[in-house]
């Protein structure tokens, strides 16, 4: 649970018991006592003892021990804060605020050691009850919070997994009678675990991304047949470099959507020249008449985020509208495993 969240717990617990005091003192017509100097500063010393002590058990003591389920040693520092309630309170009120004010809170035959720690132990139990218990329920949150979003991520998990093995079924029926459909069904279902799982990482093999562009670009390929016309060239040798997931498709992706594909007189290019410590991607094509290709937006402003705190200034992204075309530049380094 984040710190915010936290404090909300504490200050309506705060405001809970504050309010409960008012109106105890205003049933009971207590009010002209309570207001008094005297009564102030010894409330303000009371309720000073009693901060002190929730957040020592709520902080350090619960963690410690209720946490790793030390029960034994969990009371045991109970007693302690019992004494320690005590001891910060005679502090305030039986040294401090009496060298201040003069006076004193219990008089001299109740301030003896054993009378004064008994007493104090019925107001210590009320600090030390309710921090345990704002604990307990904040821990109960996080624990269902926690299993929720295993079981969202699970159920995340289940759809793609029907969905592969669907896929996996159709595969197998259609291989000896029409392999080619076989195959298509085959890179599909790379394609979508590819983007499913294996992206989910922060960095994959390039040769692996690769052959994720050559699949993607394989489907649109299937659909403009005899028309299509989009040139992709990779250069260099490619062994065991590494770059970041799903950068490379931002730029393939928008050449689809919003470039010229099926036109001969004006193919559509895309080059990856792979260096061994650096890559470059450059793309080119004709703008759709109906479409304003974007150097900017939500995907675009994501990818740069995404490589400024990867590589901070040490890469290259530019877009160039030379229109009716429409170029990209993208140069980053690459990671050797």
């Amino acid at each position: 649970m984040n710190i915010k969240k936290e404090w909300i717990y504490h200050g309506s617990l705060a405001l809970l018991i504050l309010a409960l005091q008012l109106l105890q003192v205003f049933v009971l017509k207590e009010k002209q006592g309570f207001f008094k100097l005297q009564s102030i500063l010894l409330q303000t010393t009371f309720y000073s003892t009693c901060i002190i002590i929730y957040f020592i058990n709520f902080k350090i003591v619960c963690p410690y021990y209720l946490k790793r389920i030390k029960l034994a040693q969990f009371l045991i520092a109970l007693v302690v804060l019992l004494l320690l309630f005590a001891g910060i309170r005679y502090l305030l009120e039986e040294v401090i605020l009496f060298n201040i004010a003069g006076f004193h809170n219990y008089y001299e035959a109740t301030r003896r050691v054993t009378f004064y720690i008994l007493d104090n132990s019925y107001y210590a139990i009320k600090p030390i009850l309710y921090s345990t218990l704002v604990y307990l329920a904040i821990k109960l949150m996080e624990t269902n919070n926690h299993n929720k979003a295993e079981l969202d991520h699970l159920k995340s998990q289940i759809s793609p997994h029907f969905l592969f093995n669907t896929l996996n079924a159709f595969y197998v029926e259609l291989i000896d009678d029409k392999p080619e459909t076989a195959k298509d069904i085959h890179k599909l279902s790379e394609l979508l675990r590819y983007v499913t799982y294996d992206s989910q990482k922060d960095f994959v093999f390039l040769s692996n991304d690769i052959k994720f562009l050559e699949d993607y670009i394989h489907f649109f390929k299937k659909r403009f047949e005899n028309e299509f016309s989009v040139d992709f060239q990779v250069s260099g040798v490619v062994h065991n470099q590494q770059i970041p997931a799903l950068v490379l498709i931002h730029f393939i992706e928008n050449l689809f959507k919003h470039g010229v594909v099926n036109d001969k007189n004006n193919p559509a290019t895309i080059n990856l020249v792979i260096d061994e410590a650096f890559i470059i991607l450059k793309t080119r094509n004709k703008i759709l008449t109906s479409e304003k290709f974007m150097a900017s937006g939500i995907g675009t402003n994501n990818v740069k985020r995404r490589l400024s705190t990867l590589f901070s200034s040490n890469y290259e992204l530019v877009y160039t509208d030379d229109t009716p075309y429409f170029n990209t530049h993208l140069k980053m380094p690459v990671w050797k495993k």
